[in-house]
């Protein structure tokens, strides 16, 4: 029975990472003394280290001490033995490449469905989905497969942003790119905006936060659901 928080991005402008939801953070890691950080999205400048240290004295105002996978020796008993997990944002491909390269896809999925709390954000909700084909990122690093933890029965599209009508932008919108990825696949989509996140508890899916998300189906004209509705059905 699984236990999430599938958020579209870590922080809205202006205020700091995970403030605008910090309440449904404390209510999810309930009793939790550690939990588990998976850094992998960030490639490049930031290390690993640095963005771990970035986020421990948030999780520390919460009195949780966070600790980050890649300082462990053997990750895969680092996903075995901790009580929940945060997976921070960043670029998917980078995500999804070195949780395969650390053999990690099956393991963390395998806690996770034991009731073990997982917080994702960004690219670390776009891992929830069934794939990770409708990432907004750019294929910086080529990973084994695209498939991924498979905890929600559709895929998702975080930081999604609706055409705006006083652009003068003729390229393709966001809507567009989705049903270039029906074209060719059949799982819905969730178009999550900035400050909405999806709460996984036991068997129930609820879309949460002050705003709608735009929901994509294979053949059928998107439509907007408000918060609070259940979307265990899209499948």
């Amino acid at each position: 029975m699984a236990n999430c928080i599938i958020a579209s991005t870590s922080s809205l402008f202006g205020q700091q990472p995970l403030a605008y939801f910090k309440d449904t953070i404390q209510e999810l890691y309930k009793g939790c003394r550690k939990v588990l950080f998976i850094p992998y999205a960030r490639p490049g400048g930031r290390t690993h280290d640095q963005y771990t240290a970035l986020v421990v004295p948030i999780f520390k105002e919460l009195g949780i001490t966070l600790v980050g996978i890649h300082t462990f020796e053997n990750a895969v008993q680092a996903i075995q033995n901790t009580e929940a997990f945060y997976t921070g944002g960043g670029n998917t491909f980078m995500l999804v490449h070195q949780l395969y390269q650390n053999q990690l896809i099956t393991k963390l999925k395998e806690e996770i469905l034991k009731g073990k709390p997982y917080l994702g954000t960004s690219a670390g909700s776009n891992i929830c989905g069934l794939t990770m084909q409708t990432t907004n990122d750019m294929p910086i690093v080529q990973p084994q497969s695209f498939k991924t933890l498979g905890i929600l029965p559709f895929n998702i599209n975080p930081h999604y942003l609706d055409p705006n009508p006083d652009s003068t932008h003729n390229g393709e919108t966001r809507e567009t790119r989705i049903k270039e990825y029906h074209a060719f696949n059949t799982p819905p989509v969730i178009g999550l905006r900035e400050g909405s996140w999806i709460k996984i508890k036991d068997e129930k899916i609820t879309l949460q936060g002050k705003l709608t998300a735009r929901i994509f189906e294979q053949n059928k004209t998107p439509y907007e659901i408000t918060p609070e509705t259940d979307v265990s059905f899209l499948k």
